[in-house]
């Protein structure tokens, strides 16, 4: 049965194992392969990055209140953020990496930075 080289499709001669004509061949595929799954990454980073600048403009001193309306002006996205930290008081806090938010009763948002130890 013939086998075929996976990144460049020539025919393989050699151990029956082979997978790639040579260590170029070899390399382009994994290169290729790890860009493919990055790209969502990447995607996914910027859109985290976006929303902590956007935090941190719109809360220079650690601690301020804004609209719902003011983050979505400025291109925020609620649908990303790196983790969440519930009070004992069960309020959810939503952060971006060091900035965080938290849903108010009404369309406001209390935002906030967490102070490193």
């Amino acid at each position: 049965m013939d086998r075929f080289c996976l990144d460049c499709s020539e025919l393989l001669k050699g151990r029956a194992d082979k997978k790639f004509c040579d260590d170029q061949c070899r390399s382009n595929y994994n290169n290729r392969l790890k860009t493919e799954k990055s790209d969502f990454v990447k995607e996914v980073n910027t859109i985290l990055r976006k929303n902590r600048d956007i935090l941190r403009k719109l809360n220079p001193d650690g601690k301020t209140k804004v609209s719902r309306e003011k983050l979505l002006n400025r291109g925020f996205s609620f649908s990303y953020f790196t983790h969440t930290y519930q009070t004992q008081k069960g309020n959810v806090y939503h952060f971006c990496y060091e900035y965080g938010y938290l849903k108010l009763e009404s369309e406001d948002f209390l935002l906030v930075k967490r102070e490193e130890n």
